[in-house]
């Protein structure tokens, strides 16, 4: 066993022994719906580990690895099966687009989205028109968002969900969508957040962008952590073995996985008055 590690209290993000399961109903079964007869699925177990300030953490794996569960349990969206999610402060999810509506207007869409955030309407006087500049949409911010295109849309979310700083910020998918002038934009605004000692954890299944905007990286598979170390050891590994899956050799991408898997060890996270410890944090090889 290595020798516990002390973490300041510069920790934003700690999850230990999380999990979360869902009971979906058997097909043919009764209109009653009984979880003792339910089918169980675990999108997420036995996941822990612990975040500090300044850092940008990738979160990757393949689609239905348990990515965006995990996003939400930080978030505070969903409630873990098992185990616990502490925070220094609430997160922000980029993800705005439950409160947006398509009908309106973007400039309606602003208002709307700072104050799903729970931004004052004074607040959201000020914030506008900064969030319309970073968008880049001052020639179309009064048209409905059904005529934006999806890199239009993208940015606007993306300004949204950024205008206001916050300690803990969760970006899922986001930079996934448009083009370069936006990503890089994007990159310069999370940067400015670990500046000011925040977290980013952006979630991609796409290793370029975890490597491109990340300095660390987990890897996800099927719901278990099996790597989580620096971005470039932990990406390089993971677009091998997407490699290996894409051209069907299927049995080399299995060896990667129990490989991964071997390597990693969970950290057994305890607390004190003073410190978070993590002890056996895993490091990618």
């Amino acid at each position: 066993m290595k020798k516990g590690t002390l973490v300041s209290d510069k920790t934003t993000v700690v999850a230990r022994n999380l999990a979360k399961s869902y009971f979906l109903p058997n097909s043919g079964s009764s209109l009653a719906f009984s979880k003792s007869r339910a089918r169980e699925i675990k999108a997420l177990q036995s996941t822990s580990f612990v975040a500090r300030a300044r850092e940008s953490i990738g979160i990757l794996g393949k689609n239905g690895s348990g990515k965006s569960t995990l996003i939400r349990l930080i978030a505070g969206a969903e409630s873990p099966s098992e185990g616990e999610v502490l925070v220094s402060a609430k997160p922000t999810l980029l993800g705005v687009s439950a409160a947006m509506q398509k009908s309106m207007s973007g400039r309606e869409n602003v208002r709307i989205g700072l104050l799903a955030m729970g931004v004052s309407p004074d607040i959201v006087k000020e914030l506008t028109p900064k969030i319309i500049e970073w968008a880049e949409l001052s020639d179309s911010i009064d048209r409905p968002m059904t005529t934006y295109s999806s890199g239009m849309a993208a940015r606007l979310k993306f300004s949204i969900s950024t205008a206001v700083q916050t300690e803990i910020l969760l970006v899922d998918e986001a930079l996934s969508t448009g083009d370069a002038t936006f990503k890089a934009k994007a990159t310069k605004r999370m940067n400015e957040f670990l500046d000011t000692a925040g977290t980013v954890f952006l979630v991609s299944h796409g290793a370029e962008t975890v490597q491109q905007h990340c300095s660390r990286a987990i890897w996800l598979h099927e719901g278990r952590v099996i790597a989580d170390g620096p971005a470039n050891q932990v990406t390089k590994s993971y677009r091998v073995w997407g490699n290996r899956v894409a051209t069907g050799r299927s049995a080399e991408a299995a060896k990667i996985i129990k490989g991964m898997t071997e390597k990693y060890t969970r950290p057994t996270i305890y607390f004190d008055d003073e410190f978070v410890c993590a002890l056996d944090r895993s490091t990618a090889r």
